[in-house]
């Protein structure tokens, strides 16, 4: 039996959109290539949706300048997915090299030669995501859970700034209680257990606002208000570490943790200086 004939509009891709996701597809490939040769590190990423976004708009628009909203876009992608700034511009170059000539030959990106509004509108929306992530990235120690020392210079250069605002030294308010482990004979995961240990028994006894850190692998502080509770929370600290270490067998051959209370000095750069000694001690 006879087939009816297609009338347009059927089922037929037309084909100028055959012609069009053709030259699309060869210009995504020509970019990908110039982009992996210009030191993209891993090529399974650099296809994200937004690459076809570009090339679409490119191939509407017949040049790269007019499709600096889809480069925006893309830009955004690559900074959420990871990629750097600098690869990400070599990327745009590569883009700009391969419009730049006709044909299949090998193409060198030239960043130099991109023109510096693309360079501008993608380093902005690349920007915006980063700067995003950065802020909201809390900036803790992946073993204890613990805030970093970044955390803490943050920290205490509030302190400090408060503290002249008032016209009076740091050290007359606040003071740093430093607990320092020593691990040196143990290893494995026993050493991994004792700061774990160390920094619950901190967030335990320490748990109303006062700033607790990691200062260095067998090193953490709190900066604690000086009030008339500071000793006896010394006292808590001493138990709670005790409790805590005493339930390893290896842990509680170490001896016991020594717990100090350290003077701020007067400014905020000895701080610091004093935080830097304290991880390498």
């Amino acid at each position: 039996m006879d087939l009816p004939a297609s009338r347009p509009g059927s089922g037929d891709t037309p084909p100028a959109k055959v012609e069009r996701d053709a030259a699309l597809r060869a210009l995504r490939a020509r970019w990908r290539t110039a982009s992996l040769a210009a030191g993209w590190r891993f090529p399974s990423d650099w296809a994200l949706p937004e690459v076809d976004a570009v090339c679409a708009a490119v191939m509407a628009k017949g040049r790269v300048e007019a499709a600096e909203t889809a480069l925006a876009g893309l830009a955004r992608a690559r900074a959420a997915a990871g990629a750097g700034l600098a690869e990400t511009l070599a990327d745009l170059a590569a883009l700009h090299a391969v419009l730049g000539h006709d044909g299949d030959e090998f193409v060198a990106p030239d960043l130099d030669a991109t023109p510096a509004r693309l360079l501008r509108t993608t380093a902005l929306a690349w920007a915006d995501v980063a700067t995003d992530q950065l802020v909201h990235t809390e900036v803790t120690d992946p073993l204890t859970g613990l805030p970093t020392a970044a955390y803490l210079r943050t920290r205490l250069a509030e302190v400090y700034r408060a503290a002249a605002a008032r016209e009076r030294p740091a050290a007359e308010d606040h003071v740093l209680l430093v607990v320092s482990l020593d691990l040196s004979a143990i290893a494995g995961f026993a050493r991994l257990t004792g700061m774990i240990l160390v920094a619950d028994a901190l967030r335990a006894v320490f748990d109303s606002g006062q700033s607790i850190a990691s200062l260095g692998p067998s090193i953490v502080a709190a900066l604690v208000p000086k009030d008339d509770r500071v000793a006896s929370r010394g006292v808590a600290l001493r138990r709670a570490l005790h409790e805590r270490l005493s339930v390893d067998a290896q842990l509680a051959d170490i001896g016991r943790p020594h717990v100090s209370a350290v003077r701020l000095p007067a400014t905020h750069e000895l701080v610091c200086d004093l935080l830097a000694h304290l991880a390498r001690a």
